[in-house]
């Protein structure tokens, strides 16, 4: 049945979809309604595991033992929650736990701006936590898409047997569509949990859960390999190629409004919708996967255009990642403040294609006291 929903709301609906039976979350906006959700369904449904942790780090730790346990897990927080988080995020890439870990964005960073949307924490996914590691990422633009990628998420997170971060927005986390749930849920194919849990060890298959490096395999397995780069090499590129792997099967982005403009746009998230207006003068690339980057599809459609500009929420992370891709400018439009605006969109368009630079003109500081700005205007 059609019914008005909000995307964080299709967040934990998505999830409990691909079979999610664990949650657990500590209040923070704009996340906080997936885990007021989370607790109401575990109300109704003495199978569905939920914990109100004290804090972050706690929640994202309890989200790492119930996978080990069997369970397909998952967790919500914001920027500043995230950021506690990245130990355990480590920890989970060198295990090897499947898990999803949902950041609903504000701007930062620190306690930053509650809750002003932001599009901050695109870098910190990719290196957030310690080592290398090849994270994968998604990141939807609408209610719909937030049930079904959240679907993809977890199926990601499965077959990479590591932690996948379904990133969103104060914007996209509180809009409010008419889907069908039942219909979305109908359409998803859904990865089931092949990795045995603790109790149910499988002879032959040992599993290691130290955070330092251990052989695995071999006469050594169980003992430590801190000293042993041939090992590390064995593992973590056995890991990257794996999870590498999986990012190929969900090489999600859409090409499109003017596809035969001059300039060709870079913006995901709310971004893109707040950007629709342009759709009659510009070419649209917006990734759904942000990690791994898009590299092969962006350098593919990018070639055909004159101009390639990213307008993110912001100080030009996608951006980088794009201009190191195509090595070819890419101009930034940064969205700023919480300021994702038609009127500071077109703005800055017209600023770089124009020559100018990617800072906006900072306006003086008030002489007297102000109202408040409007959310998402001032």
């Amino acid at each position: 049945m059609r019914r008005l929903m909000q995307g964080n709301e299709a967040v934990f609906r998505g999830a409990l979809a691909a079979g999610a039976s664990y949650y657990a979350g500590y209040p923070i906006s704009p996340s906080t309604e997936i885990l007021n959700v989370a607790s109401g369904w575990a109300a109704e449904h003495p199978e569905f595991g939920f914990l109100q942790a004290e804090d972050e780090i706690a929640s994202a730790n309890a989200v790492i033992g119930a996978s080990l346990a069997g369970a397909k897990a998952f967790t919500a927080t914001s920027g500043p929650g995230f950021s506690l988080m990245q130990e355990a995020v480590g920890y989970a890439q060198k295990v090897g736990v499947p898990s999803v870990f949902v950041n609903v964005q504000r701007v930062g960073p620190a306690t930053g701006m509650p809750t002003m949307p932001g599009q901050g924490d695109i870098m910190q996914v990719r290196y957030g936590s310690t080592g290398d590691y090849t994270p994968l990422a998604f990141y939807p633009n609408s209610v719909a898409e937030a049930f079904s990628t959240t679907v993809l998420a977890f199926n990601a997170a499965e077959e990479s047997r590591s932690p996948v971060v379904l990133l969103s927005d104060t914007f996209v986390g509180h809009l409010n569509e008419v889907v069908d749930p039942e219909e979305l849920a109908a359409a998803a194919t859904v990865a089931p949990r092949e990795l045995a849990p603790l109790g149910r060890h499988e002879f032959g298959s040992p599993r290691f859960f130290a955070g330092v490096l251990m052989y695995e395999h071999g006469p050594n397995a169980g003992e430590p390999a801190t000293a042993d780069a041939d090992e590390y090499l064995r593992q973590y590129y056995a890991a990257k190629h794996r999870h590498l792997e999986v990012a190929n099967r969900y090489a999600l982005y859409q090409h499109g409004w003017n596809v035969d403009a001059q300039t060709l746009v870079i913006c995901y998230g709310i971004v893109s919708r707040v950007a629709a207006p342009l759709a009659p003068d510009y070419a649209l690339f917006r990734p759904i996967r942000i990690h791994p980057m898009l590299g092969d599809e962006l350098r593919a459609i990018a070639e055909r255009y004159e101009h390639i500009v990213a307008i993110e929420a912001n100080d030009g992370q996608y951006a980088d990642m794009a201009e190191l891709t195509l090595r070819r400018e890419v101009k930034r439009v940064p969205l700023l403040g919480g300021r994702i605006s038609m009127e500071a969109l077109r703005a800055g368009l017209d600023r770089v294609l124009g020559g100018g630079p990617a800072e906006p003109p900072i306006p003086l500081a008030p002489t007297e006291a102000v109202e408040r700005s409007p959310l998402g205007i001032g």
